[in-house]
């Protein structure tokens, strides 16, 4: 091999890297700036591209992608609770703006976090924690406004802004829960408070029901029974019974039927009743007794009554 084709390998080898490093590869969805001896060149969008090896240089890439960034804050509310949010930003750089983007900004978390808290911390304060919950859609609008009033100017779009927690202190999320507990153990106290209201009138309701019809039932039993009286003294009329003598004869008869049915019972009670055939008449003299005495009474009191006003 002559000592030429030596020199010429390296050579070779040099050309190709150099050329090599003339191409270069920008993904979908990505920005490339070039720069050509510190100073900004162009930018170049997507697909294969050529740069002049050694004098230009990709700077940097950025994504054209929609990106999040996810900023806690912790402030305090008008009514004096700390409360944690997390303010979840969507943004992404604007195709036209990459240079401002790119060379203007340096750190555009730190930014748009910066915004976010000072946004934040003004409208929170504001609120009571009920309406923080409320209002979490004010605040995430308030802080969009913000950031694409300030974010715009470096080649930032904001997309949109949520907020997607809001963490109070432990112990006022406690209190919460205990004072949510109480109210449903209230309202279920008034349910079941009316429950047994209902209850006890429906129940007092059956009761006056069943007292109406036990005595229509007592009623109608002492109607037809007075009614069979007056039927069976009727046809002792016909045979040559008197009055008196068949009064004293079905008073006998119930007597000792009642004997009968009191025996029969086995379950039943003690009970003393007299059982010989005077029984009857006795008792039915003492009835007749009790009712004259009423009637007398019953005068008496009538005649009181008319002289009285006589008197008057």
């Amino acid at each position: 091999m002559s000592l030429s084709s030596l020199f010429m390998y390296p050579i070779i080898v040099l050309g190709a890297v150099v050329l090599f490093a003339a191409f270069f590869i920008v993904k979908q969805q990505t920005a490339a700036i070039i720069e050509r001896f510190g100073k900004f060149l162009s930018i170049r969008q997507s697909g294969l591209h050529i740069k002049i090896p050694l004098i230009d240089r990709v700077a940097g890439r950025l994504s054209l992608k929609i990106q999040q960034l996810d900023v806690i804050v912790e402030t305090k509310t008008l009514d004096d609770v700390f409360v944690r949010l997390k303010i979840s930003v969507q943004y992404k750089v604007i195709k036209e703006k990459v240079y401002e983007a790119f060379y203007k900004l340096d750190y555009p978390h730190e930014q748009i976090t910066s915004y976010v808290f000072d946004v934040v911390r003004a409208e929170v304060p504001k609120m009571k924690l009920d309406d923080v919950f409320v209002k979490k859609d004010d605040i995430a609008i308030a802080v969009k406004t913000e950031l694409n009033e300030a974010m715009m100017d470096y080649g930032y779009d904001i997309i949109k802004t949520l907020v997607t927690d809001i963490d109070p202190d432990a112990q006022v999320k406690e209190a919460m829960n205990r004072i949510n507990a109480s109210e449903r153990e209230k309202i279920a106290a008034q349910f079941e408070g009316d429950a047994a209201r209902i209850l006890i009138v429906e129940k007092a309701k059956a009761e006056a029901e069943s007292k109406r019809l036990q005595g229509q039932g007592i009623a109608d039993q002492r109607r037809e029974i007075a009614r069979g009286l007056e039927e069976s003294v009727e046809v002792l009329n016909k045979v040559g019974i008197n009055s008196q003598e068949a009064s004293a004869l079905i008073v006998v008869t119930q007597h000792y039927d009642t004997l009968q049915s009191i025996g029969g019972e086995s379950n039943s009670n003690l009970i003393l009743l007299p059982n010989s055939p005077q029984a009857g008449s006795n008792m039915l003299n003492d009835m007749v007794a009790s009712f004259t005495a009423s009637n007398q009474i019953g005068e008496a009191m009538k005649n009181s009554k008319n002289k009285k006003k006589e008197d008057e």
